[in-house]
């Protein structure tokens, strides 16, 4: 299960919007080991595409290393769709390559960069394997917990 609290998912989602026609992504950080996002880190999709996103090699070596010296790892991992469904395409699947992220897709096919409904949805990609998993919205995590106990569902 993936717990993000309302504040991240509402960047993500605004990222995706802004972002539109073209694929958003971007990274959550958080402390190395706890699986709690917790650090929105949009990136830009070198790619500029509609139907594929790519992460800039430059910004992901800087983004790795800051990682590394914030003693932090990439939690969830997030793109958008921008005509289809939030489901992973076989490409999203072959370049999943963090195990132990949440990989989460947008799908902005229904609004386009306006406020209506778009499809919030986060994955576990394993060895090409996907399995979806629940998202858990929280107002806030408690203090010093990790998030697979943090508070109760707010949407």
């Amino acid at each position: 299960m993936l717990t993000i609290t309302a504040e991240l998912r509402d960047q993500i989602v605004a990222h995706a919007r802004a972002d539109h026609p073209d694929e958003a992504c971007g990274v959550v950080a958080g402390p190395a080991g706890t699986s709690r996002p917790e650090r929105f880190i949009p990136m830009l999709n070198a790619a500029r595409s509609p139907t594929f996103y790519e992460f800039d090699s430059g910004d992901l070596l800087r983004l790795y290393r800051e990682l590394d010296d914030r003693d932090e790892e990439p939690v969830v991992i997030y793109h958008s769709h921008t005509a289809t469904e939030a489901y992973p395409s076989r490409t999203d699947i072959a370049y999943a390559n963090e195990p132990g992220a949440h990989y989460v897709l947008v799908s902005t096919a229904e609004c386009g960069n306006d406020e209506g409904p778009v499809s919030f949805r986060s994955f576990r990609i394993v060895d090409e394997v996907v399995t979806e998993e629940e998202v858990r919205v929280v107002a806030s995590y408690p203090p010093g917990s990790d998030e697979d106990h943090a508070g109760s569902t707010t949407g």
